[in-house]
């Protein structure tokens, strides 16, 4: 039962992007397509995941351990972006399409601070790592049902007649606010 309140919390209640606002910069950024959007999703949740076990190994036998917690923050960024790098090269040699269509936002993931924020509200909710791993999880999968809802949104709105001063980034963001607005329903569900 425990799981199930991680799971429907992140993704629905807490949604990282839309309730915390962290990761902004690409649920923008790579949102103008749901076939981008996807494979950006799918990126940072392999980062996400792989982040927070490692950051909470690190946390919990390195960090506390010797007592130098206050290299929390730094030691975490370093991990995030050697894993960002280990996607990108991966990315690379298997899907060559999908890097190209995710271009210089696949390096943005290193300063996603999705991935940062995840990974250090793991280790302050006193999660144990299995907790921390679902908790990965559904906050990538939340990351990534904003950023195809809002993908797809977004196409739908390129079809549609707007005001020549509300055009791209503008109809965008009252998008985004509105979606935000939506999933503020689901406060106190859990």
């Amino acid at each position: 039962m425990e799981y199930i309140i991680i799971i429907i919390s992140a993704i629905f209640v807490n949604n990282i992007v839309l309730a915390q606002f962290l990761g902004i910069c690409p649920f923008v950024g790579v949102s103008g397509k749901i076939s981008t959007s996807v494979g950006m999703s799918g990126a940072v949740m392999f980062v996400m995941t792989i982040a927070t076990i490692v950051t909470w190994l690190i946390q919990y036998y390195v960090l506390i351990p010797l007592s130098i917690g206050f290299l929390q923050t730094i030691t975490f960024i370093l991990v995030i972006a050697s894993l960002v790098q280990m996607v990108e090269i991966i990315l690379k040699k298997v899907s060559p399409p999908l890097y190209a269509a995710l271009g210089v936002f696949l390096p943005l993931i290193t300063t996603n601070c999705a991935v940062l924020g995840v990974a250090i509200l793991a280790i302050q909710k006193e999660f144990n790592l299995m907790e921390g791993v679902v908790y990965a999880i559904a906050s990538a999968v939340g990351f990534g049902l904003a950023m195809v809802l809002f993908a797809g949104l977004r196409e739908h709105m390129d079809l549609m007649e707007a005001p020549k001063g509300m055009k791209g980034v503008p109809i965008a963001l009252v998008m985004a606010g509105i979606l935000a607005l939506a999933f503020m329903g689901f406060t106190g569900m859990v």
